[in-house]
């Protein structure tokens, strides 16, 4: 199970799944393996009509969004954006790694009919970022990881606001006010998780998890994306129990939710057709991922650093280098698993062109990845250097003394 929580492996069963789910679609195979995601497992008396591909990204998904909303909650609380202070230039350089790439993708898609695939590039794969980090950059100076937390962190939220604002379409008021009433009572109920022993726990719990499942269903009947119930249901329980069941929950997670999603969205036949022939989308999403993120990321990050730069000379430490945050914005540019949810739902009516920008998402990000592992090898071998000059320096000081 300790595996299953390593931030390698993690990116590693990521990646494995979608190259998985890719190859598959496209052998002899494929047109097997393809009418799977779109057949429906409805449940009609509850109102439930949904393929096992929306199974996954509704379902399944909820419980990666619900971990995200853990996180946020326990950064913004006890975390490295527990004050104004920590959170400003992250904030600010997540937000210039949102606009820089939509803005980018509405550049390229000027005049067509795709616009509304702008949120596509801004998302951020916290799970991925922090695994290639973490294979490439072990070692590294904490603040470098410190940082990326914080800006996927706060990119997360972005892209939940994105989801709930942009993707809810034809609400009903009745399904989203009874939502409301969950959450609420969902809230009261967390209350009483830690406080009982034996049998009144776990009914504790048990009561909770069942609320947590209404306010999916009632979330998704309301016509806003299922998984900000999720969501809501993570920021509204208290810290310490949320954080226990993020702990008994990253095993799976890891293991099962995200590979199978990645797996399902990645599962799409690569176009027979010439690269003049492909979408507008797919040339928007390969530039904006890797090129909109270094651009955003790094000029918001640049300026804000040196706007908020800390008075305090032993604070400055913290601070990233030049280098240092180009090599985070890169890490930045890794899209995929919000990537590939927000692809799905912008361009729901066409699966053609949903295929096209699931493989620019695949293809931009792999272009992040390796420019990211170059980036973090070259700041671990001159972090090794300047330790290694440190270590002779002081040795030397040390025999010259009399």
């Amino acid at each position: 199970m300790s595996l299953l929580r390593s931030e390698r492996a993690s990116a590693g069963l990521l990646l494995g799944a979608a190259v998985l789910g890719l190859v598959l679609a496209n052998l002899p195979t494929g047109p097997g393996l393809l009418p799977i995601k779109d057949h429906h497992l409805d449940i009609p008396a509850l109102g439930l009509n949904l393929s096992v591909g929306h199974w996954v990204s509704d379902g399944l998904l909820a419980l990666f969004f619900f971990v995200v909303a853990v996180d946020l909650k326990h950064e913004l609380l006890r975390g490295d954006l527990n004050s104004v202070s920590k959170a400003v230039v992250p904030a600010i350089a997540a937000v210039g790694g949102v606009l820089a790439p939509a803005g980018l993708y509405a550049l390229v898609t000027l005049g067509t009919r795709y616009g509304s695939g702008w949120p596509i590039p801004t998302a951020t794969d916290i799970a991925f970022a922090l695994g290639v980090l973490a294979v490439f950059g072990s070692a590294l100076p904490g603040r470098i990881r410190v940082f990326l937390l914080a800006l996927a962190v706060l990119d997360d939220l972005i892209a939940i606001l994105i989801i709930a604002i942009f993707f809810t379409h034809g609400s009903d008021l009745l399904f989203l006010g009874l939502a409301v009433v969950s959450v609420v009572v969902t809230f009261v109920a967390g209350r009483f998780l830690g406080r009982f022993e034996g049998a009144l726990a776990v009914l504790a719990v048990v009561v909770v998890v069942l609320l947590a499942v209404v306010t999916w269903y009632l979330v998704y009947r309301s016509g806003v994306h299922a998984t900000i119930a999720a969501v809501a249901v993570g920021l509204v329980l208290p810290l310490k129990p949320a954080r226990k069941a993020v702990h008994a929950l990253e095993p799976v997670t890891n293991g099962v939710v995200l590979p199978v999603f990645a797996f399902a969205a990645a599962a799409v036949v690569v176009p027979s057709v010439g690269l003049g022939e492909l979408s507008p989308v797919f040339w928007a999403i390969v530039v904006a991922l890797p090129v909109g993120k270094l651009i955003g990321i790094t000029v918001a990050g640049g300026i804000a650093s040196r706007i908020f730069r800390n008075p305090d000379p032993a604070r400055r430490s913290q601070t990233l280098s030049i280098r240092e945050l180009v090599a985070v914005a890169m890490l930045g540019g890794i899209g995929f698993t919000v990537s590939l949810l927000m692809n799905e739902l912008a361009f729901a009516r066409s699966q053609e062109i949903v295929d096209e920008g699931t493989l620019a998402v695949l293809l931009g990000s792999a272009v992040s990845i390796v420019i990211a592992a170059v980036l973090v090898r070259g700041l671990k071998q001159a972090d090794s250097r300047r330790r290694r000059a440190a270590h002779e320096a002081a040795v030397a000081a040390k025999a010259a003394r009399p």
